[in-house]
């Protein structure tokens, strides 16, 4: 075929047996610049011979299928191949699955070319030399390094059954000691390399005690339900604790230094999002009595200002079932999170629509059951609400819970605007205004962690700061798909019992989310879904249900 019409390569499709596995190659590209040919490689149990307790859980079949995708990325360094390996977080992929000790490995090629002829050589060298090494090396038990894989799959067992355990605990996040918050920098998330990184250590009071599966007894510091107050001087390391408990979502690889940094699966980081769009939601518990009249129990907006888009965030955070709330004061609408003594005297509240968060996080949690982390360095009257106040000085924590209340008991002219958080209303979204469909084709696309194309939409993601791989963006487009696609979303339910639907099919595997879809994509969590749904312009909205 060297030297031959481009378009020839479409012969290639088919399976192919190379002994040790089957490579099966989808339908060829069409000309050198367009997407990679899909491709797979099936290795039969014999031939892998994985351990059965290496992946006998889903948690472990999870480890182990990452583990295998990085392995197989390492080997096959060639700008051909494209493989979804992710980098610090451990994601449930569809490049990867075991089932019944077989391995199946997805990943895409560029069918090699001399403009539009076929560039045989290299093909051949690629798909007939370097891929069957690289399959060996990577697939097959008896050449991988064993105690690497061992500890791989140990380590995300561990951080997923130290997140298990939280609520039972009375906690909402687990610090471990020794492990290294600070990053090496903004586009490197690897664990800071320096001889004078400060490693994590527990204040006494916080100190809690954990028996892992693998590991035994780990100490830390854990983070109480309720309100917790993060403070401190600037570059202190407020914000690295407060990005830590937002990656801690999700489990880590060994050395990264966040393995056993873990927060509730229902965790989610709010934050102001000037432009976004808002669908009728219900944002009356912070904005009331507009001048113009307007219902703000069905707030709308098509380019939601600061406080505005984050009480919106706050209140979708809690429709799609979030038991904890991480707030950066640096994110935030200023006016949302605070009005001082002095405002209030000058701006009467008759006068003022704005219901600050100060005056809601408490009633939030006692009414709602959400609690919250803070990270705070402006206003004091957060002392008065917060239940644990923890104090970052040079990356190192201090509870200074005793002092801070000292501080709070001193009398106050600001008065509290509110003492309750009242249910608010569940949104129906009408499922004819969710598609993927553009020109009568599905569209589904995402450009890094930042925009998903879906139909004809392109969503907005920049403000949800808990993704971190763009494979979780294709992800959420199939979810959004599913959602409708399946029914979950019918007019009638609200989006947190849609939501429970996709997740009770998850929970049997990925097959649902994937459907035809031929390219790679990660598991999004329900959050993000919600996120991207909200974020959707055409969205609409059928019915309204208190629940």
């Amino acid at each position: 075929m060297d030297g031959g019409r481009y378009g020839s390569y479409k012969s290639l499709s088919g399976p192919w047996d190379f002994h040790n596995f089957t490579l099966e190659i989808g339908r060829a590209q069409a000309d050198p610049f367009a997407p990679p040919t899909r491709m797979s490689v099936r290795v039969s149990p014999r031939a892998a011979g994985i351990p059965d307790e290496l992946a006998d859980s889903a948690v472990r079949r999870r480890a182990l299928t990452d583990y295998l995708v990085r392995a197989a990325d390492r080997e096959l360094r060639d700008k051909h191949f494209k493989v979804d390996s992710g980098e610090q977080e451990v994601l449930e992929r569809s490049a990867c699955r075991i089932e019944d000790g077989e391995v199946l490995f997805r990943f895409g090629f560029g069918l090699p070319g001399n403009g539009r002829k076929i560039d045989g050589s290299t093909a051949q060298r690629l798909l007939c030399r370097v891929l069957p090494a690289a399959m060996d090396a990577s697939l097959r038990w008896q050449e991988l390094d064993q105690d690497a894989v061992r500890e791989f799959v140990s380590t995300v067992e561990d951080s997923t059954a130290l997140r298990d355990s939280l609520e039972d605990l009375g906690l909402v996040a687990f610090v471990a000691d020794g492990s290294v918050l600070p990053r090496r920098s903004g586009v490197d998330d690897r664990a800071l390399a320096d001889d004078d990184v400060v490693t994590f250590t527990a204040p006494p009071s916080l100190r809690t005690e954990v028996e892992l599966p693998n590991r035994g007894w780990v100490a830390g510091m854990g983070v109480p339900e309720g309100i917790s107050l993060v403070v401190g001087g600037g570059f202190h390391g407020k914000s690295t604790l407060l990005r830590s408990l937002e990656r801690g979502v999700y489990d880590h690889v060994p050395g990264d230094g966040r393995e056993l940094v873990v927060s509730r699966t229902d965790t989610v980081k709010v934050r102001a999002e000037d432009g976004r769009a808002v669908h009728q939601v219900d944002v009356s518990p912070f904005v009331d009595h507009l001048p113009t009249g307007s219902d703000t129990s069905r707030f709308r907006s098509e380019n939601a200002s600061g406080s505005t888009s984050q009480a919106a965030n706050i209140v979708e955070a809690v429709e799609a079932g979030a038991g904890v709330l991480l707030v950066d004061e640096d994110t935030t609408a200023t006016n949302l999170m605070i009005r001082d003594a002095r405002m209030q005297e000058l701006v009467a509240k008759d006068r003022e629509p704005l219901t600050p968060f100060v005056d809601l996080v408490r009633p939030l949690y006692r009414d709602r059951g959400v609690s919250t982390v803070l990270v705070m360095g402006g206003s004091g009257d957060y002392l008065d609400v917060a239940s644990r106040v923890l104090m970052m000085d040079a990356y190192r924590p201090y509870d200074v819970s005793e002092r801070a209340a000292e501080l709070a008991s001193a009398p106050t002219e600001r008065r509290r605007e509110t003492d309750t958080f009242p249910v608010g209303r569940h949104r129906c979204p009408d499922p004819k205004s969710i598609s993927a469909e553009a020109k009568g084709k599905t569209r589904i696309k995402g450009r890094g962690t930042e925009e998903l194309v879906f139909g004809e939409n392109t969503v907005d993601l920049r403000g949800v700061e808990q993704l971190v791989d763009p494979s979780q963006i294709i992800g959420i487009g199939l979810a959004l798909q599913r959602l409708t696609g399946a029914g979950h979303l019918d007019g009638k339910r609200t989006i947190t019992e849609a939501l429970d639907l996709l997740e009770n099919e998850l929970d049997d595997g990925i097959g649902g989310l994937q459907g035809g879809f031929a390219g790679d994509f990660a598991v999004p969590r329900r959050f993000e879904v919600a996120a991207a749904l909200n974020r959707l312009r055409n969205l609409r909205i059928a019915g309204f249900r208190h629940t």
